[in-house]
């Protein structure tokens, strides 16, 4: 209802615009923004002022590129997951070592201490047999 009050007659019109004008008006509103530098919009705006027919070639070239690096990037987390698991594999072991050398060395004090009293038990029975020899 709004609609028909709006235009007085059912007829549409119809425009017709070239892609040689969409281009023109595009790369002019490319240029009346030339104050903020992106490289992306330069790389559009040369394309839209070149007089090649299309960029088919170069934005083949962009997807297998960015195909690439999804495989590299999906490679390069596989591996950081490798050398993760692998470091704490080994911080793991270094912690185990650490932990076994810990207590071989308290064996070892406890074993010079034992060595010290059966040392000076030896000594002590040595002393009492020499005594009773010469009683």
């Amino acid at each position: 209802e709004l609609f028909k009050k709006t235009l007085p007659s059912p007829s549409l019109l119809q425009v017709k615009v070239g892609v040689k004008a969409v281009r023109q008006q595009a790369l002019a509103a490319l240029r009346a923004s030339r104050g903020r530098s992106d490289p992306r919009m330069d790389l559009v705006m040369l394309a839209l002022a070149g007089r090649s027919k299309n960029f088919d070639k170069v934005l083949k070239m962009i997807d297998e590129m960015v195909a690439l690096l999804g495989k590299e990037q999906a490679d390069d987390d596989t591996k950081k997951a490798y050398c993760e698991s692998s470091i704490d594999k080994a911080e793991d072991e270094h912690k185990v070592l650490e932990q076994t050398a810990a207590d071989l060395e308290a064996a070892i004090a406890d074993a010079k201490e034992e060595l010290a009293t059966l040392t000076e038990e030896i000594a002590a029975l040595s002393a009492g047999i020499k005594a009773l020899d010469k009683s």
